[in-house]
Protein backbone atom coordinates (compact mmCIF):
# COMPACT_ATOMS: atom_id res chain seq x y z
CA UNK A 1 0.00 0.00 0.00
CA UNK A 2 1.51 3.34 -0.93
CA UNK A 3 0.45 5.68 2.15
CA UNK A 4 0.76 9.60 1.78
CA UNK A 5 1.09 12.92 3.70
CA UNK A 6 1.46 16.25 3.13
CA UNK A 7 4.61 18.43 3.34
CA UNK A 8 4.06 21.48 2.11
CA UNK A 9 7.46 22.70 1.25
CA UNK A 10 7.59 24.81 -1.46
CA UNK A 11 5.32 27.37 -2.92
CA UNK A 12 3.99 25.18 -6.43
CA UNK A 13 3.12 21.78 -4.84
CA UNK A 14 3.21 19.45 -1.96
CA UNK A 15 6.02 17.16 -1.46
CA UNK A 16 4.49 13.48 -1.18
CA UNK A 17 6.28 11.18 1.15
CA UNK A 18 5.30 7.39 0.04
CA UNK A 19 6.39 4.26 0.87
CA UNK A 20 6.45 1.85 -1.97
CA UNK A 21 4.97 -2.37 -1.58
CA UNK A 22 5.71 -3.92 -5.34
CA UNK A 23 3.07 -5.62 -6.72
CA UNK A 24 4.79 -7.21 -9.76
CA UNK A 25 2.74 -5.14 -12.23
CA UNK A 26 4.65 -3.35 -15.48
CA UNK A 27 5.15 -0.10 -14.90
CA UNK A 28 6.57 2.65 -17.38
CA UNK A 29 10.45 3.78 -17.13
CA UNK A 30 9.65 7.61 -16.59
CA UNK A 31 7.68 10.00 -15.58
CA UNK A 32 8.73 12.12 -18.45
CA UNK A 33 8.87 9.09 -21.13
CA UNK A 34 7.12 10.12 -24.76
CA UNK A 35 3.40 9.27 -25.00
CA UNK A 36 3.94 7.79 -28.03
CA UNK A 37 1.13 7.03 -30.35
CA UNK A 38 -1.50 4.58 -29.40
CA UNK A 39 -4.00 2.67 -31.72
CA UNK A 40 -6.78 2.34 -29.05
CA UNK A 41 -8.05 5.87 -28.85
CA UNK A 42 -7.16 6.91 -25.31
CA UNK A 43 -5.20 9.76 -25.66
CA UNK A 44 -6.11 12.80 -26.85
CA UNK A 45 -3.73 15.25 -27.24
CA UNK A 46 -1.47 14.10 -24.79
CA UNK A 47 -3.81 13.66 -22.49
CA UNK A 48 -5.62 10.88 -21.12
CA UNK A 49 -8.86 10.36 -19.65
CA UNK A 50 -9.33 9.74 -16.07
CA UNK A 51 -12.03 8.67 -13.58
CA UNK A 52 -11.34 10.22 -9.96
CA UNK A 53 -13.90 8.45 -7.24
CA UNK A 54 -13.94 9.92 -3.50
CA UNK A 55 -16.30 8.00 -1.20
CA UNK A 56 -19.83 7.68 -3.62
CA UNK A 57 -18.76 10.10 -5.65
CA UNK A 58 -17.22 9.90 -9.29
CA UNK A 59 -16.03 12.63 -11.95
CA UNK A 60 -14.47 11.92 -15.02
CA UNK A 61 -11.07 14.09 -15.35
CA UNK A 62 -8.07 13.77 -17.87
CA UNK A 63 -4.27 14.19 -16.93
CA UNK A 64 -1.08 14.41 -18.95
CA UNK A 65 0.51 11.11 -20.24
CA UNK A 66 3.29 10.45 -17.42
CA UNK A 67 1.99 11.38 -14.86
CA UNK A 68 2.81 10.08 -11.52
CA UNK A 69 1.16 10.18 -8.56
CA UNK A 70 1.88 13.55 -7.68
CA UNK A 71 -0.21 14.94 -10.85
CA UNK A 72 -3.34 12.80 -9.41
CA UNK A 73 -3.31 14.34 -5.96
CA UNK A 74 -3.18 17.86 -7.65
CA UNK A 75 -6.24 16.45 -9.65
CA UNK A 76 -7.81 14.96 -6.87
CA UNK A 77 -7.97 18.10 -4.73
CA UNK A 78 -8.88 20.54 -7.62
CA UNK A 79 -11.97 18.52 -8.19
CA UNK A 80 -12.73 17.08 -4.39
CA UNK A 81 -11.09 20.22 -2.19
CA UNK A 82 -11.80 20.58 1.10
CA UNK A 83 -13.70 16.76 1.29
CA UNK A 84 -10.08 15.16 1.33
CA UNK A 85 -9.15 15.78 5.29
CA UNK A 86 -5.14 16.33 4.58
CA UNK A 87 -4.83 15.31 8.35
CA UNK A 88 -4.51 12.38 7.67
CA UNK A 89 -3.17 9.75 5.43
CA UNK A 90 -4.43 8.59 2.50
CA UNK A 91 -3.95 6.37 -0.61
CA UNK A 92 -4.92 5.49 -4.08
CA UNK A 93 -5.95 2.36 -5.56
CA UNK A 94 -6.02 1.51 -9.78
CA UNK A 95 -9.10 -0.38 -10.85
CA UNK A 96 -8.20 -3.46 -12.00
CA UNK A 97 -9.96 -5.27 -15.31
CA UNK A 98 -8.07 -8.32 -14.37
CA UNK A 99 -8.88 -8.56 -10.54
CA UNK A 100 -12.66 -6.82 -11.02
CA UNK A 101 -11.84 -4.65 -7.98
CA UNK A 102 -9.49 -1.87 -7.12
CA UNK A 103 -5.91 -2.82 -6.34
CA UNK A 104 -2.85 -0.33 -4.49
CA UNK A 105 -0.78 1.29 -7.14
CA UNK A 106 2.17 -0.59 -8.14
CA UNK A 107 5.63 1.21 -7.47
CA UNK A 108 6.57 3.73 -9.68
CA UNK A 109 2.86 3.92 -11.31
CA UNK A 110 2.47 6.62 -14.03
CA UNK A 111 -0.38 6.96 -16.48
CA UNK A 112 -0.34 5.60 -19.66
CA UNK A 113 -3.91 4.77 -21.04
CA UNK A 114 -7.41 5.59 -19.72
CA UNK A 115 -8.06 3.79 -15.74
CA UNK A 116 -9.94 4.77 -13.11
CA UNK A 117 -8.40 5.92 -9.75
CA UNK A 118 -9.47 5.99 -6.12
CA UNK A 119 -8.65 8.47 -3.39
CA UNK A 120 -8.93 6.36 0.21
CA UNK A 121 -8.55 8.46 3.15
CA UNK A 122 -7.49 6.00 5.82
CA UNK A 123 -8.11 5.95 9.30
CA UNK A 124 -4.93 6.99 11.14
CA UNK A 125 -4.29 10.30 11.94
CA UNK A 126 -1.23 12.48 10.78
CA UNK A 127 0.38 15.08 12.58
CA UNK A 128 -0.61 18.25 11.97
CA UNK A 129 3.15 19.94 10.88
CA UNK A 130 1.48 23.66 10.48
CA UNK A 131 3.55 24.65 7.28
CA UNK A 132 2.37 27.76 5.69
CA UNK A 133 2.99 29.12 2.24
CA UNK A 134 2.02 32.25 0.49
CA UNK A 135 -0.28 29.83 -2.38
CA UNK A 136 -2.21 27.86 0.39
CA UNK A 137 -3.01 30.57 2.61
CA UNK A 138 -5.73 32.89 3.25
CA UNK A 139 -6.02 35.72 6.12
CA UNK A 140 -9.45 35.31 8.39
CA UNK A 141 -9.65 39.40 9.34
CA UNK A 142 -12.51 38.87 12.17
CA UNK A 143 -14.80 41.83 13.57
CA UNK A 144 -12.04 44.33 14.32
CA UNK A 145 -14.91 47.15 14.74
CA UNK A 146 -14.75 50.97 16.30
CA UNK A 147 -17.11 50.14 19.29
CA UNK A 148 -15.16 47.41 20.04
CA UNK A 149 -12.76 49.22 21.11
CA UNK A 150 -13.69 50.78 24.65
CA UNK A 151 -14.01 47.22 25.76
CA UNK A 152 -11.30 44.26 24.04
CA UNK A 153 -8.58 44.45 26.73
CA UNK A 154 -5.70 45.91 24.76
CA UNK A 155 -7.39 46.14 21.45
CA UNK A 156 -5.15 49.04 20.47
CA UNK A 157 -2.04 46.42 20.62
CA UNK A 158 -3.95 43.83 18.43
CA UNK A 159 -4.77 46.59 15.82
CA UNK A 160 -0.96 47.24 15.85
CA UNK A 161 -0.41 44.16 14.83
CA UNK A 162 -3.51 43.25 12.57
CA UNK A 163 -1.78 45.89 10.73
CA UNK A 164 1.39 44.19 10.28
CA UNK A 165 -0.34 41.19 9.02
CA UNK A 166 -2.90 43.11 6.32
CA UNK A 167 0.37 44.58 5.17
CA UNK A 168 1.89 41.34 4.97
CA UNK A 169 -1.03 39.90 3.47
CA UNK A 170 -0.78 42.49 0.52
CA UNK A 171 3.23 42.64 -0.07
CA UNK A 172 2.99 38.39 -0.38
CA UNK A 173 -0.52 38.02 -2.64
CA UNK A 174 -2.27 36.21 0.15
CA UNK A 175 -6.17 36.55 -0.09
CA UNK A 176 -8.01 38.62 2.64
CA UNK A 177 -11.48 37.94 3.91
CA UNK A 178 -12.91 40.23 6.64
CA UNK A 179 -15.70 40.18 8.50
CA UNK A 180 -17.69 42.29 10.93
CA UNK A 181 -20.22 41.60 13.19
CA UNK A 182 -23.32 43.66 12.88
CA UNK A 183 -22.18 46.43 11.60
CA UNK A 184 -25.31 48.44 11.86
CA UNK A 185 -24.71 48.56 15.56
CA UNK A 186 -21.05 47.86 15.72
CA UNK A 187 -19.88 50.40 13.59
CA UNK A 188 -16.98 48.90 10.77
CA UNK A 189 -13.67 48.32 10.66
CA UNK A 190 -11.33 50.38 12.67
CA UNK A 191 -9.55 53.37 10.25
CA UNK A 192 -6.20 51.83 11.04
CA UNK A 193 -6.64 48.54 9.59
CA UNK A 194 -6.04 49.12 5.94
CA UNK A 195 -8.54 46.60 3.61
CA UNK A 196 -7.66 47.40 0.24
CA UNK A 197 -7.13 44.19 -1.68
CA UNK A 198 -9.49 42.60 0.40
CA UNK A 199 -10.84 39.77 -1.22
CA UNK A 200 -14.32 40.21 0.75
CA UNK A 201 -15.77 42.24 3.68
CA UNK A 202 -18.88 40.85 5.13
CA UNK A 203 -21.53 41.86 7.73
CA UNK A 204 -22.89 38.95 9.79
CA UNK A 205 -24.88 38.42 12.68
CA UNK A 206 -23.91 34.62 13.40
CA UNK A 207 -20.42 34.33 15.58
CA UNK A 208 -19.04 32.07 12.78
CA UNK A 209 -17.31 33.37 9.84
CA UNK A 210 -17.89 30.26 8.19
CA UNK A 211 -21.18 31.30 5.81
CA UNK A 212 -22.31 31.02 2.63
CA UNK A 213 -21.10 33.62 1.12
CA UNK A 214 -17.79 33.53 2.58
CA UNK A 215 -17.52 29.86 1.84
CA UNK A 216 -18.27 30.84 -1.77
CA UNK A 217 -15.23 33.22 -2.01
CA UNK A 218 -13.14 30.18 -0.08
CA UNK A 219 -14.35 27.72 -3.20
CA UNK A 220 -12.72 30.46 -5.84
CA UNK A 221 -9.28 29.48 -3.88
CA UNK A 222 -9.39 25.82 -4.29
CA UNK A 223 -5.52 26.15 -3.49
CA UNK A 224 -6.44 27.10 -0.08
CA UNK A 225 -5.36 24.68 2.99
CA UNK A 226 -4.95 27.14 5.41
CA UNK A 227 -6.31 30.31 7.79
CA UNK A 228 -4.28 32.55 9.12
CA UNK A 229 -7.01 33.76 11.96
CA UNK A 230 -7.27 37.21 14.25
CA UNK A 231 -9.52 39.80 15.52
CA UNK A 232 -12.49 39.83 18.29
CA UNK A 233 -13.38 38.22 20.53
CA UNK A 234 -11.21 35.30 21.33
CA UNK A 235 -13.50 33.14 22.85
CA UNK A 236 -16.84 33.38 20.89
CA UNK A 237 -15.83 34.54 17.22
CA UNK A 238 -12.23 33.74 16.93
CA UNK A 239 -13.37 30.33 18.35
CA UNK A 240 -16.44 29.26 16.92
CA UNK A 241 -15.03 30.58 13.08
CA UNK A 242 -11.57 28.33 13.97
CA UNK A 243 -13.74 24.97 14.63
CA UNK A 244 -15.87 25.83 11.85
CA UNK A 245 -12.85 25.68 9.94
CA UNK A 246 -11.37 22.90 11.50
CA UNK A 247 -14.64 20.66 10.54
CA UNK A 248 -13.94 21.54 7.07
CA UNK A 249 -10.50 20.25 6.75
CA UNK A 250 -8.64 24.06 7.12
CA UNK A 251 -5.68 24.06 9.26
CA UNK A 252 -6.05 27.10 11.46
CA UNK A 253 -3.32 29.41 12.60
CA UNK A 254 -4.61 31.83 15.22
CA UNK A 255 -2.53 34.84 15.84
CA UNK A 256 -2.29 34.68 19.68
CA UNK A 257 -1.08 38.82 19.73
CA UNK A 258 -3.63 39.71 17.49
CA UNK A 259 -6.80 38.38 19.47
CA UNK A 260 -8.14 39.48 22.50
CA UNK A 261 -11.61 39.57 24.64
CA UNK A 262 -13.20 41.55 27.11
CA UNK A 263 -11.92 38.91 29.43
CA UNK A 264 -8.66 38.08 29.54
CA UNK A 265 -10.19 34.62 31.40
CA UNK A 266 -12.43 33.65 28.42
CA UNK A 267 -9.39 34.31 26.24
CA UNK A 268 -6.89 32.01 28.29
CA UNK A 269 -8.93 29.30 27.84
CA UNK A 270 -10.29 29.54 24.32
CA UNK A 271 -6.84 29.44 23.52
CA UNK A 272 -6.10 26.37 25.58
CA UNK A 273 -8.94 24.56 23.87
CA UNK A 274 -8.51 25.33 20.52
CA UNK A 275 -4.83 24.40 20.87
CA UNK A 276 -5.67 20.97 22.69
CA UNK A 277 -8.11 20.14 19.39
CA UNK A 278 -5.55 20.60 17.02
CA UNK A 279 -5.58 24.45 16.61
CA UNK A 280 -2.04 26.37 16.19
CA UNK A 281 -1.79 29.16 18.45
CA UNK A 282 1.26 31.05 17.61
CA UNK A 283 2.50 34.86 17.12
CA UNK A 284 2.74 37.51 14.30
CA UNK A 285 6.37 37.73 13.84
CA UNK A 286 6.51 33.39 13.52
CA UNK A 287 3.43 32.99 10.95
CA UNK A 288 5.16 36.11 8.87
CA UNK A 289 8.36 34.50 8.85
CA UNK A 290 7.36 30.70 8.06
CA UNK A 291 5.24 32.34 4.72
CA UNK A 292 8.80 33.88 3.47
CA UNK A 293 10.78 31.41 4.86
CA UNK A 294 13.65 32.17 3.78
CA UNK A 295 16.58 35.11 3.64
CA UNK A 296 16.68 34.83 -0.56
CA UNK A 297 12.91 35.06 -0.63
CA UNK A 298 11.99 38.10 -2.84
CA UNK A 299 9.68 39.73 -0.33
CA UNK A 300 11.84 38.92 2.62
CA UNK A 301 13.29 42.48 3.14
CA UNK A 302 9.93 44.13 2.94
CA UNK A 303 8.20 41.44 5.91
CA UNK A 304 11.88 42.03 7.69
CA UNK A 305 10.83 45.68 7.66
CA UNK A 306 7.64 44.94 9.22
CA UNK A 307 9.31 43.26 12.09
CA UNK A 308 12.11 45.26 12.71
CA UNK A 309 10.57 46.52 15.68
CA UNK A 310 9.06 43.89 17.88
CA UNK A 311 5.06 43.44 18.44
CA UNK A 312 3.64 45.38 21.15
CA UNK A 313 4.49 44.15 24.53
CA UNK A 314 1.06 43.99 26.31
CA UNK A 315 -0.96 42.12 28.80
CA UNK A 316 -1.77 39.33 26.44
CA UNK A 317 -0.16 36.79 28.71
CA UNK A 318 -0.25 33.25 28.65
CA UNK A 319 -2.80 31.15 30.66
CA UNK A 320 0.28 29.75 33.13
CA UNK A 321 1.71 33.13 33.35
CA UNK A 322 -1.86 34.41 34.42
CA UNK A 323 -2.25 31.96 36.68
CA UNK A 324 0.59 31.96 38.41
CA UNK A 325 0.57 35.81 38.87
CA UNK A 326 -2.27 34.47 40.74
CA UNK A 327 -0.52 32.22 43.07
CA UNK A 328 -2.38 29.63 40.88
CA UNK A 329 -0.27 26.16 39.49
CA UNK A 330 -2.47 24.10 37.38
CA UNK A 331 -1.04 22.11 34.52
CA UNK A 332 -3.53 21.32 31.52
CA UNK A 333 -3.99 17.68 30.32
CA UNK A 334 -3.79 18.16 26.61
CA UNK A 335 -4.42 15.04 24.16
CA UNK A 336 -2.24 16.91 21.11
CA UNK A 337 0.69 17.82 23.71
CA UNK A 338 3.40 14.68 23.73
CA UNK A 339 5.63 17.06 26.65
Amino acid sequence: MHLYSFCVCAPHAPVLHARFRTHGFRTAPSAHAPPGNMADGHINNSHVPVLLSLRSFSRPSSVPVGSGCEALIQEFLSIYGRQVDLHRKFTIQLYSDEWAQYIDLPKGFIISEKCKLRFVPLETNVTILGNLIPATSVFFCCDMQERFRPAIKYFGDIISVGQRLLQAARILGIPVIVSEQYPKGLGSTVPELDLSGARLVYPKTKFSMVLPEIEAVLADLPGVRSVVLFGVETHVCIQQTALDLVARGFEVHIIADATSSRSMMDRMFALERMACTGIIVTTSEAVLLQLVGDKEHPKFKEIQAIIKASAPESGLLSKQQLLDSRGLKITPKCPHRTG
